[in-house]
């Protein structure tokens, strides 16, 4: 089972994309669940959000305490909420921010394998494509192509069934900026 934590601020679709998460796996035939967990709500309010996929049935329901993947939409966290507790020693972080892993959490590159820390320009692809500070399409896209749970086009597709037309297509296209991104084409 992978189990997976995302950090955000409200507003910046952090429960939006753990749900798009899900449905992605859906579409590849895994079974998957997502769930938020809020504290004041609020627009900028930290918030977190879970999912978890798996080949076979999930049968529990709590807070994910020891994640395999930290997905951190907003930087600005990482020094206000310890959002890399219980991370797995093996674990994947993948952060939204323009800058190089080892300049925006040394600490946790030199305690994760080499390749597991990750940092892709989320909310610049949004801007280009959307015209609003979305990331949750990008970041999931990344987070395919860092760990090939997914494919790209489950990732599409989950965002264009949500939502159809421009808005859907616009993040169709920073899903494919950031996959592209994470793997260097």
């Amino acid at each position: 089972m992978l189990q997976i934590r995302l950090h955000g601020r409200g507003g910046q679709g952090v429960v939006t994309a753990a749900e798009m998460l899900t449905l992605a796996a859906f579409y590849e035939g895994h079974f998957a669940q997502a769930f938020p967990s809020f504290g004041s709500e609020r627009t900028g309010a930290p918030v977190v959000a879970y999912a978890r996929i798996d080949n076979k049935e999930i049968r529990t329901h709590e807070p994910i305490s020891n994640p395999d993947v930290v997905i951190i939409q907003d930087k600005t966290l990482l020094g206000a909420v310890d959002v890399f507790a219980g991370l797995s020693p093996n674990g994947f972080v993948i952060i939204n921010s323009k800058d190089e892993p080892s300049k925006v959490v040394p600490e946790i590159v030199a305690k994760l394998p080499v390749g597991h820390v990750f940092t892709v320009p989320a909310t610049d692809f949004a801007m280009q494509k959307i015209g609003k500070p979305l990331p949750g399409a990008p970041m999931l896209s990344s987070l395919a192509a860092v760990t090939d749970i997914l494919k790209l086009e489950s990732v599409q597709k989950a965002f264009q069934s949500r939502y159809p037309g421009k808005i859907g297509d616009a993040n169709a296209e920073t899903a494919a900026l950031a996959y592209n991104f994470i793997k260097g084409e």
